[in-house]
């Protein structure tokens, strides 16, 4: 089995996974809720997250491992560590849930999850077009700005998120700068840019 990196304090990656042997991992709309539900409370204490889409048999996430423990919080291990073993926790809940739910046994998750660094300021950027773009790339929806799982929309609502929207939109200075990038996309896939393209379908 291959071996990646721990995530490390302070950094930011492209975080992807799918489904064991391709399989699907959100059976029904609800499924896709409740993971939402799950990687906030897992997660949500370990990174901050720019950008999350979920498809039928993989997802893909951008984030930065916080660089300091919460107030009030003492973990027993570095952060690097507890990012990766709420990830782990994260995905054994939701697992558990969908092999009791549904009847079925076994992993539902490819192991280990991928992980890409972004590196340059462009790099995330692309990233997080990509990410956004993905329903559409895979021919889901014939406009990304129509997929309800992915928090494209979150980033230009005004409504409570627990995404970190405003350094998002600081990224761009306007909601309009985010859609005009969105729209201008090329292929990103083929830009040159480590994307750490998921290899689906």
């Amino acid at each position: 089995m291959q071996t990646l990196a721990s995530l490390q304090p302070g950094e930011i990656y492209h975080v992807f996974n799918r489904g064991n042997g391709r399989a699907n991992l959100f059976l029904e709309e609800r499924n896709y809720h409740f993971f939402l539900q799950l990687y906030w409370r897992h997660l949500g204490v370990a990174v901050d997250t720019f950008a999350y889409c979920l498809m039928p048999n993989h997802f893909h996430l951008l984030l930065r491992v916080k660089a300091n423990e919460p107030p009030g919080v003492q973990l027993r291990a570095p952060r690097s560590l507890s990012a990766s073993r709420q990830f782990a926790n994260l995905f054994n809940a939701y697992a558990k849930a969908v092999n009791r739910t549904y009847g079925r046994s076994g992993s539902l998750f490819q192991k280990p999850f991928r992980r890409v660094a972004v590196q340059t300021h462009m790099q995330l950027l692309t990233v997080l077009r990509y990410i956004h773009r993905n329903p559409q790339r895979h021919g889901f929806v014939t406009d990304f700005r129509a997929y309800p799982h992915s928090s494209y929309a979150a980033l230009r609502a005004e409504t409570p998120t627990q995404l970190a929207r405003t350094e998002v939109l600081g990224w761009f200075g306007s909601i309009n700068e985010i859609d005009r990038f969105h729209q201008a996309a090329d292929d990103d896939a083929a830009s040159g840019i480590d994307i750490g393209n998921d290899g689906n379908r």
